[in-house]
């Protein structure tokens, strides 16, 4: 749960209630809004020191693009359509999202530091992969809390999909590994 969200009305009743349901509520330091997590979710993470060549301008869409292509490269190598972008109904919906066949698989978001004596900043790009169809109760959580701070949005489950459900026995940390390497590889050494 983004942290600024723990000054809504409404957050420590709801925490309460998601708690007594088996969701807890945790705060993180990155935005956007509510993101169960749970054993069927797989967190990739990826941490590099941004390379001086790509300036500012982009550096954005560049470490979104070092998360998400690889990942839509080993979607489509299983047969999946693969796409990055909003999907309606999705909850922490974003422009960044990993879509399987039209629905939302990964949620994604960063964080960026002054690292290296303050010279050169250093990224943390992650993402939250649904492995195993836990759709229905997730997004109930998620509706639930908006319910109880009085927030509109409301998700529906078949925005979401689960690995799993389209291909139940991916290698996927094996592939994930090797996809991610040749990426940080390619970055720029500078």
């Amino acid at each position: 749960m983004p942290r600024r969200m723990s000054r809504l009305e409404g957050f420590e009743a709801a925490c309460g209630e998601l708690a007594v349901g088996g969701w807890p509520v945790l705060l993180r330091e990155t935005g956007g809004e509510p993101v169960p997590q749970s054993p069927a979710v797989i967190n990739i993470a990826l941490v590099y020191v941004a390379p001086r060549s790509e300036g500012d301008q982009k550096r954005i869409e560049n470490a979104y693009e070092r998360l998400c292509l690889p990942l839509c490269e080993v979607l489509r190598e299983w047969g999946g359509v693969a796409s990055v972008g909003e999907i309606e109904g999705a909850f922490c919906d974003g422009r960044y999202n990993v879509n399987l066949n039209g629905r939302k698989l990964v949620g994604t978001a960063q964080r960026w530091r002054q690292g290296l004596g303050g010279k050169r900043p250093v990224v943390l790009v992650h993402g939250a992969l649904l492995l195993d169809n836990e759709r229905e109760s997730m997004v109930a959580a998620v509706n639930r809390f908006n319910e109880c701070c009085d927030l509109e949005q409301r998700c529906l489950a078949d925005s979401h999909i689960a690995l799993h459900e389209v291909v139940p026995e991916a290698p996927l940390l094996e592939r994930l590994a090797q996809a991610y390497a040749r990426t940080l590889d390619a970055n720029p050494k500078d």
